[in-house]
């Protein structure tokens, strides 16, 4: 059961970094505007990633299953749904100004 919430919490925080970085693909220069593209690419980045140590992780267990397309949807759509908080944290949130 730990090692089931321990690939939760890890695709969360892929999820949610693009978001919470300032940095381009978390390692590069600041960039604190960055455009939204940038940051759904980084998104799409990480969760490739993810995917890839899924497969090497399942490989070492045993033999990889073959997946079909609607496994990979799902996969998008959870990320994007996991993304969330991020976004409205860095997009929706009510930023501090000058006259408050």
């Amino acid at each position: 059961m730990a090692a089931t919430a321990a690939l939760w919490v890890l695709l969360v925080l892929a999820a949610n970094l693009p978001f919470m970085s300032t940095r381009v693909l978390l390692i590069g220069p600041l960039r604190p505007n960055r455009a939204f593209g940038w940051r759904l690419l980084e998104l799409l980045l990480l969760g490739a990633v993810w995917l890839v140590m899924a497969w090497t992780v399942e490989a070492r267990m045993g033999q990889r299953h073959a997946q079909e397309w609607g496994f990979y949807v799902v996969l998008l759509c959870l990320l994007l749904t996991f993304a969330a908080p991020g976004f409205v944290w860095r997009y929706l949130r009510r930023h501090a100004t000058a006259s408050d």
